[in-house]
């Protein structure tokens, strides 16, 4: 009977948790949707805008545009972007592994530092040397997710690009899930900083001869910042509609297993119980014959 108690237990327990895994799975695909619109909406404005960017800095001279400026230096930036929760499959392990395949091999022998985004990359990386320090960079970014717009995330872009400018960093990396589809994310180190200039087959400069309007001077102070933050708001829409498509799918699996689990627990459950009865009953026949006796 104990046997019987501790599967039944185990039988209880493994259906709430099923209870769990398929309400959060249900949440997931309703948050999914709208992450999903989001970056499926912004992504041809934010590719166009940047094959933009790029043709326009390649027609401009590195003294005139100071984001696509040559750097030989070896202060690199990468931007860790994860999630704040966990249950999401390798959604945040894939982030904060391509993050130090980066620091030990790309990167090797260069000061590299990290900005996280997400308190799981925060966590695998705030007791490191790398985690960023007593600078004018931005701190504490989990809660940028609670509210993810624009106009949130364009201060943070501006001060890492104000920081390229000022020459604290010479390379700056995005790091962060791309989505694909509810089942595939793939993961991404994408260079934000410097901007790199389309070059033809030759290895030339593009050619195009751009008509600038009003000025090729407000195209640089204007433009070109404007591309960089909606690439940097880009690449958080991306990891969004990723975690959410990850989780989807993990919870989803997770649900699964937990039927399969289910039903084997209640065979087993079956088995012990219909067991303990033929016990009994062969008791009570033992003793009856007994007393006959």
């Amino acid at each position: 009977m104990a046997n019987l108690k501790e599967v039944r237990n185990r039988i209880t327990s493994v259906g709430s948790t099923m209870q769990i895994t398929s309400a959060m799975k249900m949440v997931s695909a309703a948050k999914l949707k709208r992450a999903q619109d989001a970056i499926t909406q912004m992504r041809p404005y934010a590719n166009k805008l940047q094959e933009i960017l790029q043709n326009v800095s390649s027609s401009l001279d590195t003294s005139e545009n100071a984001y696509a400026r040559s750097t030989g230096g070896k202060n690199i930036l990468i931007v860790a972007i994860s999630s704040n929760r966990g249950l999401a499959g390798a959604f945040n392990a894939n982030v904060i592994k391509k993050t130090w395949s980066l620091i030990k091999n790309e990167y090797n022998g260069q000061n590299v530092s990290v900005i996280s985004i997400g308190k799981k990359a925060n966590d695998a990386f705030k007791r490191t040397d790398h985690h960023i320090h007593g600078t004018d960079l931005p701190h504490n970014l989990n809660e940028i997710f609670d509210k993810l717009t624009y106009d949130n995330v364009a201060p943070i872009a501006e001060k890492i690009m104000e920081a390229f400018t000022t020459k604290q960093f010479d390379k700056v990396i995005l790091v962060y899930n791309q989505f694909k589809n509810a089942a595939v994310q793939i993961v991404q180190d994408e260079q934000f900083l410097p901007v790199d200039a389309t070059k033809s087959e030759s290895g030339s400069k593009s050619s195009v001869d751009y008509i600038f309007e009003p000025s090729k001077e407000f195209i640089v102070s204007d433009l070109i910042p404007r591309s960089l933050k909606t690439q940097f708001y880009k690449a958080l829409l991306d990891s969004l509609a990723s975690e959410h498509g990850a989780r989807m799918t993990a919870m989803h699996k997770a649900t699964d297993n937990a039927k399969d689990m289910l039903r084997d627990l209640k065979i087993s459950y079956n088995k012990a119980r219909q067991t303990a009865i033929t016990t009994e009953i062969l008791e009570i026949v033992a003793g009856a014959e007994a007393l006959n006796g």
